[in-house]
């Protein structure tokens, strides 16, 4: 005899550890036609925002203020010299042909940030924006100019300026925060989130700051747009409705949508936020993506270090 049981009105909930707990990340990929995660590197630290280097040899991330490098395959980052700028944060990326690192950094002494460009291998930083406070997002398809979120003076806009440096443009007046720009690969549109319909949703404009129009229209507070190389996808972050800012700790689906047809579909749920998807994160031929999720883990369950 078979018997069913049917559940109505069920939540499922994290319990919190017991006891001291520990915070672990943890380096993921997904490939964009499974849902198969596999993680790539794991820690008990707290790192943030992996970018895909231009070869796709390794991965970029930041952790203690400080950038690192991991070769696929490998347990052990290595940190890349970037002299007196060692108040790093999670916004930074490869120039187009790689050659250059453009990343945000607090080390001035106002602690507030400001986009240096340097060596990707590391090297002395060059300073970009003498305006504070500035998050660097993405680099032009031909690597000549930079698009950032800044506070002028207390409400985040987008702005863009020229890699060598200069005057900043600003490309966005809408109520409310405006974040998270990124270029298409083909340099024709700026996308972007923007609260100015109420909460965040995913926008896009011309490159010059023109036809600015709504591309996600949901109840979800949606973050950071990211553009597969190919044009051919866009994955962004959403956090559940109600959720203001980008914090951490929290559950947040990464939802994947074909530029072609704009269909969306959810390829990954994980506890994180803040530190999780920040920045470019393609792989170079389009077929996977990188993440960090997190996990807050009791020191028993964890074991010896």
């Amino acid at each position: 005899m078979l018997f069913r049981s049917v559940f109505s009105d069920v939540s499922l909930e994290r319990l919190p550890p017991a006891g001291k707990t520990v915070l672990v990340s943890a380096l993921e990929t997904i490939p964009v036609a499974s849902t198969d995660r596999h993680v790539e590197y794991v820690a008990a630290a707290h790192f943030e925002s992996p970018n895909w280097s231009h070869d796709g040899s390794y991965f970029l991330f930041n952790q203690d203020g400080t950038l690192h490098r991991l070769a696929l395959g490998s347990s052990e980052p290595t940190a890349i010299p970037s002299g007196e700028q060692n108040h790093c944060n999670n916004d930074h990326g490869f120039s187009p042909d790689g050659r250059l690192l453009a990343f945000s950094d607090s080390s001035a002494e106002d602690k507030r940030s400001r986009i240096y460009v340097m060596p990707s291998s590391g090297g002395t930083p060059r300073l970009v924006t003498q305006n504070s406070t500035s998050y660097w997002h993405s680099w032009s398809p031909d690597g000549k100019t930079l698009a950032y979120a800044a506070q002028r003076p207390d409400k985040f806009d987008i702005y863009t300026i020229a890699a060598a440096g200069g005057d900043e443009t600003r490309m966005t007046t809408a109520t409310g925060t405006n974040d998270g720009p990124e270029y298409s690969p083909d340099g024709g549109y700026i996308y972007f989130n923007s609260e100015r319909t109420g909460h965040m949703q995913i926008w896009r404009m011309r490159a010059d700051g023109s036809e600015q129009e709504q591309v996600i229209t949901d109840e979800n507070s949606d973050w950071f747009p990211h553009i597969s190389p190919d044009g051919q996808w866009m994955v962004f972050m959403a956090y559940e409705k109600g959720v203001t800012g980008h914090p951490a700790d929290k559950d947040v689906e990464l939802r994947l949508m074909s530029i072609k047809d704009k269909k969306v579909h959810v390829i990954a749920k994980l506890f994180g936020g803040q530190g999780t998807i920040n920045v470019p994160s393609w792989s170079p031929d389009s077929k996977k993506l990188a993440f960090v999720s997190y996990e807050q883990l009791s020191e028993e369950a964890l074991g010896p270090q």
